[in-house]
């Protein structure tokens, strides 16, 4: 691997070595659009909802009844609350550094002086353990979520660090470490966390601080997950990640935000000590479970019981869990796995799981929140009151809370840092991965500063310009990615001459003495079209899905005649979707409505002459998945039962 020269230090992953060099938010600015709409929406409203939320419910008075003697009898919430509260501060972090709202430095400064004095003379900082009338410390590794926790205050200190210089967050998160260090070291406790989390965040300390002790302490958790040091449960020791060694493991198992969150802390292991076979191990794990363990939206999982993989192509659409956290533990994986190989299939799944897993968990107003991302909802909902928790993880609709709240935050610190995500560097120049409209400012190695506006209404539009503001007089590479799902389409490349030639999924790249002034547009094809699955997905066998561009589509029943709900949808594949007004898509298709015979009292021997298909084909509108449930209670359905050649339904 290269070495990265660091020049940007706002940066949530900062790996010293690597294929490419990540561009930090002091280098990259979001400034419209999709993203820079969401992006406002969670400095403004999301943050001030999750922290008055965790006011509300007690979350953040647990660190004073902690002090004050009276957490055995006072604490609010799961085990693993407190690391909502540093989730907040880490997203708070990044919004700072991005130039968002200056009171959040005295938001994060109050907030810190809250959880300071709970913070032992040994660095170990917990709410749920450890105190008078509680379990002893680390006397449940299986579920007390202690690593975790500290995991996220890592994570936040580090965020604060590299967003606003070292503060007492900081300080407070490297006391937590250092006890990490001296608890579960060489000679300490031989054992892992329940929850994977404090992997990555230690290797990160590490890369913010330069102390090796860090990195060794993740090596250490990395190399001991898989020999069984944890309790056997109900779901296995598979649910752990804890059956098998990590080298050894052939497919992300267990549960999803579990194995996604070990899967990136072993990423960074294996770049920062330059093991190829571990980095190779997870990319493997990752392939498999693309290729058979993914939902069309890049959802990660598929057991409501245990939050966890199914089996291969075990992909119900009415059972997806899907979990939001998954969603955002799927692009931190991602995304390492870009910085460390350089190939561009990462940033496609970073990609399709922003847009249709991570955008479609907050509310148009950011005040509400799927922790579940089903992708058939057959009932319609019911509003959930504004002013309680929600009990479930499968709400019908968007929920302002939940009695476990780890995707709000999640979500928050995604977005906060997501222009961290958008563009890296190499020796030979720079390289964009997502598409916003944005700002880009950094120099090349060779020292000489280079600036690039880029400008786009994508995903609405396929056009992306990238405009050069200011480059060295010596030739250097531009490279766009060609999403893989232009695949049977073609994309065009225009460069700063006109010339105008076809590309292939993949990177697309101008390599030049580039002036001010120079243009460079991608032309990506977004006429939506069918997609169908691999007909081991058996749940899906006879339907079809819409894709254009990134963004996945379903039918909601607000947009159906009749007041009819999304099961009585068939799509007529025999010719294409069109573009909608609105970003909408509308699809061949009828209302087959039951007929007379839908109230027998046998489910089973139906023929196709029971339904009673509307007389009139309909035009069938569909929406992206990512906007379903703004409107108010609905069914939904991403895949969608076909019609015969004849008309008949199938």
């Amino acid at each position: 691997m290269r070495e990265n020269t660091a020049r940007s230090s706002v940066l949530p992953v900062a790996p010293s070595r690597g294929r490419l060099r990540p561009l930090g938010l002091d280098e990259v600015r979001i400034t419209g659009g999709f993203w820079d709409r969401r992006r406002e929406v969670n400095a403004t409203a999301t943050l001030d909802h999750c922290r008055d939320w965790m006011e509300r419910v007690g979350w953040i008075g647990n660190f004073p009844a902690a002090v004050e003697g009276r957490v055995h009898r006072d604490r609010r919430g799961r085990e693993f609350a407190d690391s909502d509260v540093y989730k907040l501060l880490e997203a708070m972090a990044w919004a700072a550094g991005s130039g968002a709202d200056p009171a959040l430095d005295t938001q994060i400064a109050a907030l810190t002086e809250t959880i300071a004095p709970a913070q032992e003379a040994d660095g170990y900082l917990n709410t749920a353990f450890g105190h008078p009338g509680q379990q002893p410390r680390y006397s449940d590794l299986e579920w007390g979520h202690e690593l975790y926790c500290y995991g996220h205050l890592i994570q936040a200190g580090v965020a604060q660090t590299r967003a606003r210089g070292e503060g007492e967050l900081a300080k407070i998160a490297r006391r937590a470490a250092d006890h990490v260090c001296a608890t579960f070291g060489p000679g300490g406790i031989e054992g892992v966390c329940g929850h994977p989390e404090i992997e990555t965040a230690l290797v990160e300390l590490a890369r913010a601080t330069g102390e090796q002790r860090y990195l060794d302490q993740a090596a250490l958790f990395v190399t001991r997950r898989g020999h069984r040091t944890l309790a056997d449960i109900e779901f296995g020791r598979a649910y752990f990640q804890d059956d098998v060694p990590v080298r050894d493991a052939t497919v992300l198992r267990g549960h999803a935000v579990r194995a996604l969150y070990l899967a990136a802390g072993a990423v960074d292991v294996a770049v920062e000590t330059g093991d190829e076979d571990l980095l190779a191990a997870v990319e493997r794990q990752w392939e498999a479970t693309v290729a058979r363990r993914t939902y069309l939206t890049g959802g990660m999982g598929s057991h409501h019981r245990d939050e966890s993989f199914g089996d291969d192509f075990v992909l119900p659409p009415d059972r997806a869990y899907s979990e939001t956290c998954a969603g955002v533990a799927s692009v931190m994986l991602s995304w390492r796995l870009l910085l460390a190989t350089g190939d561009p299939r990462y940033a496609d799944l970073a990609e399709r799981t922003l847009f249709n897993v991570v955008a479609t968990s907050p509310s148009d107003d950011g005040r509400a929140f799927f922790y579940a991302n089903t992708l058939h909802r057959r009932r319609r909902g019911t509003v959930p009151p504004l002013d309680a928790e929600s009990p479930r993880a499968e709400s019908s609709l968007r929920a302002p809370w939940f009695a476990v709240s780890c995707c709000p935050t999640n979500v928050a610190r995604t977005l906060a840092a997501l222009p961290a995500y958008v563009a890296t560097a190499d020796d030979d120049g720079i390289q964009l991965h997502q598409y916003a409209d944005a700002e880009i400012a950094t120099s090349l190695a060779s020292g000489r500063a280079v600036a690039l506006r880029v400008r786009t209404d994508y995903p609405s539009g396929g056009s992306v310009t990238v405009r050069i503001g200011r480059s060295p007089d010596h030739p250097w590479t531009l490279s766009l990615r060609v999403p893989a799902w232009t695949r049977g389409a073609t994309a065009w490349l225009v460069d700063p001459d006109g010339v105008r030639r076809p590309v292939a999924p993949g990177t697309a790249e101008v390599t030049r003495v580039f002036r001010s002034g120079d243009e460079v547009r991608l032309e990506l094809p977004m006429t939506p079209r069918w997609i169908g699955a691999d007909p081991r997905v058996d749940a899906v066998r006879g339907t079809l899905a819409v894709q254009r561009g990134p963004l996945v589509y379903c039918a909601e029943s607000v947009d159906l005649p009749g007041g009819h709900d999304v099961d009585v949808v068939r799509v007529d594949p025999s010719a294409e979707p069109e573009d909608g007004p609105d970003d909408t898509v509308v699809v061949p298709g009828e209302l087959a409505v039951p007929g007379p015979r839908h109230d027998a009292p046998w489910p089973y021997g139906t023929t196709d002459e029971d339904l009673a298909p509307s007389a009139d084909r309909e035009r069938i509108v569909l929406v992206p998945y990512h906007s379903w449930a703004n409107r108010g209670p609905s069914t939904m359905r991403v895949w969608l039962p076909t019609t015969r050649p004849d008309g008949r339904s199938s």
